[in-house]
This record gives C-alpha cells, structure tokens and sequence, in this order.
C-alpha cells in the first residue's frame, strides 16, 4: 500500500507530533524510583527524532507505557524514558503533565525543542479511539508521524484516530523499515521462500499459517505447535502440550499444505520441565514423557532448507527456549538462518531472543520490534496504523 515517509515532507518549522513506542520494561530501584531496564525501543527510534530535530521541526513525542488502566499511576509514567532520552540525545527533552489540556498546549516545542508527552494510556479515551480526545492530540501539531510499528495494530486515538484530523500523516524511518521488509517477504518475496514458524499454540497462529502458506516454498512447524500436528497424523505425542480441540484443523491445515509443511522427525523428552532434567532424543515420543525441543536430526533437516533459501520469514521458538538446555533447537535455526544466504525477517520476542543467544543478530536482515504487530501483518491482516497512513 502507498504511504508518504517522513523523508518526503517538508519539516521546517513546523510541530511534529512522532508516535513512538516507549512501552520500555521498568523495575525500582534502591531509592524506590522507577529505572529502565532495557532502552532499546527508545534507541530504535532515535534516527526518526534526530530526522526531524536536522530538518528544523519541533518535536512532540507520544507513547504509551504498561496498562495503567485509564487513569495516572506515577509507576508508569514517561519520566524515565524522558531522561534516558535526553541522555541520548545529548540534549534536554521536555516532561509534560499530562498529553492533552492547556497545561500541555502551552509547552509546544519550538524548532530543535522535544516535548515528551505523558502516558497516553493515562486516559482511557486513548484506548476508545475517542474522535475528541484524538481531535486535542492533533491540535498540537502541523504533521503526524507513526514511528511505532508494535502499536500498529491497535486502532486507538494516537496510531488511527488523530490521523484524520492532521494536515499530513506519514511513516517514521523505523515504521518504513518494518513495512518494507515484511511486505518484501509477504508480497513479493525471492525464492525459495522459507518461513519457520515455532511457540506453543497452533490457535495462536492458524491465520499466519494460511496465509503464509499461500506465499511460501516450505513451512518448517516447530515448537508445542508441532504436536498437535504429530497428533493429527495420528503419530504419539505423549504427554506434550496438544491443543486437542484443534487437531481437527491441524488436518486440514496437513492437507491443505501438503509437501510444503515441514514438522519435526525427532524430539528431545523429558519425564518433567525443569532446568537441567534428563532428556534424551528420540523419533518417538514415547508414553510419559513431554517433548520440549526440535532434535538433533530435524535441525539438520531444517538447516539443510535454510541453506537453500533466498528468503527467511521466522516467527516463534522451536522448543521451551526459556528453560537451558531446552533453547539449542532454537539457537541452532538461529545459526542456520544466519548462515544462509537469504534475506531474513524475524519477528517475535523469543526469535529475537534467540538470535542474541546465538551471537548473529547483525547477520540477520531485519529483526520485527512489533512482536503482536509482526503476526498480524504475516497473518495478511491489515494493520489500522498502517492504513491509516494510506488515507
């Protein structure tokens, strides 16, 4: 779809109002202030903010941040990210009281100056898509810019509403590199295709698999997902996580898909999930035990796919990530997907966990900062942020 990039407006002087996604992970310190424990969402939409700062604009940044549930909680609030940003940018960013009213109006920001607004969601308006409330969040600014692909998903004031009632609406730098990616590998992707698709449930992803299968060459099934589908073939699963009331669909899904499906030949079980339990591999899921990650001989097999392909969607784990040493499957496709020669999209926050883990993020394409936004988009459901731009 056609949407205008930040790139082709004209920012001098005017007010920018940036939609950007500080939903950043706090915990309290020593002192009992709220700190930030990982500032990456804020790094990632510097190159947008310092565009705008070069081409003369004053900017107003608004996000969201936890679910304060419509009304203020000090514990959520934008401070932090104010400060930490400042840090970053090496210059000072101004905290609102609050992101709409007379108080807020009377900040706007000159050309060089940044306003960070306060919570958003500190207004249960905001979650609504309250045409009034998004009418004030417009009335801020000259031009509206969504930078924050993870929210493009919700239709709420600040990602669908206000943009009807802004004289220009466009994509930050950010918001352009998470379309063109995942609508190079949906629409118009090189072949081989290769998506690989992990996590617990099939119920989670049945439109991505739909869809995805009407674009790719192969589709490699990991993950608890797997064992409905083992299930579906009749094959034992144990006692592995199976969504038996979806069996059914898995059957059709076996059917529909055909050769292109890939599930797992091997499994490594266990008698009970804790860290460190006794496992082995096996190509049978034997009675009694749970199956917690790809084995040895479907991770050849899956490598041997990756190796071949010219693009790599993947979305989800192969296995109980989180619980050592159940994360080598997944650290294993991680490698693979690396060592290919393909154009690789990767969304999903244990994907990108795993990535980190195996030590090849820079040898990845593109890594999805939307984790609920990236499945949608793969599932070819239209994102409201998104269309929203397209008006």
């Amino acid at each position: 779809m056609s949407y205008r990039s930040i790139r082709d407006l004209d920012l001098k002087g005017k007010r920018v109002f940036i939609r950007v996604d500080f939903n950043v992970p706090l915990e309290k310190n020593g002192q009992g202030q709220m700190e930030i424990t990982s500032d990456k969402r804020i790094k990632a939409s510097l190159p947008t903010i310092r565009f705008a700062l070069e081409h003369g604009a004053g900017v107003i940044l608004a996000s969201h941040l936890g679910r304060p549930k419509g009304k203020p909680n000090p514990e959520m609030s934008l401070q932090p990210a104010a400060r930490r940003l400042s840090d970053l940018l090496g210059r000072p960013v101004k905290m609102a009281p609050d992101s709409v009213g007379p108080a807020v109006e009377a900040m706007k920001p000159a050309p060089g100056e940044v306003l960070l607004l306060e919570n958003l969601r500190f207004h249960p308006e905001e979650e609504k898509n309250d045409p009034e409330f998004a009418r004030r969040l417009a009335a801020l600014c000259d031009i509206y810019v969504n930078d924050a692909f993870g929210s493009a998903h919700r239709a709420h004031a600040s990602t669908e509403g206000m943009v009807r009632f802004v004289p220009q609406a466009a994509a930050g730098l950010l918001m352009e590199q998470e379309l063109k990616y995942l609508g190079m590998a949906t629409s118009h992707p090189q072949r081989p295709c290769v998506a690989i698709l992990g996590g617990a449930k099939v119920s989670d992803k049945i439109e991505v698999i739909e869809n995805l299968g009407r674009i790719v060459d192969k589709l490699l099934i990991g993950g608890a997902m797997a064992y409905t589908f083992l299930k579906a073939q009749g094959q034992p699963t144990g006692k592995s996580l199976v969504e038996d009331e979806k069996v059914e669909l898995a059957r059709k899904l076996l059917a529909d898909l055909g050769e292109k499906l890939m599930l797992p030949v091997d499994h490594i079980v266990v008698s009970e999930i804790k860290p460190g339990a006794p496992h082995e591999a096996v190509e049978t899921i034997p009675d009694g035990k749970i199956a917690v990650d790809i084995g040895p001989k479907t991770v050849e097999r899956f490598a041997q796919v990756l190796a071949g392909a010219k693009t790599v969607i993947w979305n989800g784990p192969m296995g109980i990530f989180e619980k050592p040493p159940f994360d080598k499957g997944t650290v294993a496709v991680a490698k693979a997907v690396a060592a290919s020669d393909a154009t690789s999209v990767v969304g999903g926050g244990d994907s990108e966990k795993a990535v980190k883990a195996a030590g090849v993020s820079d040898k990845i394409t593109h890594v999805s900062t939307g984790g609920g936004a990236s499945l949608e988009f793969l599932a070819g459901i239209q994102l409201p942020g998104v269309v929203a731009l397209g008006r």
